[in-house]
């Protein structure tokens, strides 16, 4: 006569493998391919807010953010919403026309990882600037609306 435990084995691995599947379709990645359209309006989103920075456009900067939105930096120094927009509109600050190389793309439901790699030319209180990094740009679905939440930069050699 089969034990207890092992007469409640089955039903728990058989319940247990179904919590798992309904997971691993629920919260998995869904590649740019099963959502190109989101996908697509996620990197044109990027792409303008990307102009916006370089034209110095505090509204459209703003209003692509979150209101908890954090930027982690090159050296691990973070910034609020507000800093990182005050730093952005500093007249010390101009950035040349840049372009993103390697984009990707990774959509879980209401959060989106967008990734890529950018070298970033410009000039500080008057002196020229080279940076050469990889990002990562965090995006959520917030009433309705897509928006940047969390941006972190990793320095790579120039």
């Amino acid at each position: 006569m089969p034990s207890p435990l092992r007469r409640m084995a089955v039903p728990l691995l058989s319940a247990a493998m179904l919590v798992f599947a309904f997971l691993s379709l629920a919260c998995g990645p869904q590649s740019a391919g099963s959502d190109s359209a989101l996908a697509a309006m996620l990197k044109s989103q990027a792409e303008a807010w990307d102009q916006a920075i370089i034209r110095r456009d505090a509204k459209a900067i703003a209003d692509n953010m979150s209101a908890d939105f954090r930027h982690i930096g090159k050296s691990g120094d973070m910034a609020d919403r507000a800093a990182f927009l005050r730093d952005l509109m500093s007249p010390d600050l101009v950035i040349h026309p840049y372009t993103v190389e390697d984009f990707d793309v990774r959509i879980y439901g209401d959060c989106a990882l967008l990734c890529g790699r950018t070298r970033m030319t410009g000039t500080y209180q008057g002196k020229p600037f080279r940076s050469h990094y990889r990002y990562i740009d965090t995006y959520v679905r917030q009433d309705g609306r897509w928006r940047v939440c969390s941006v972190q930069i990793t320095a790579l050699p120039e």
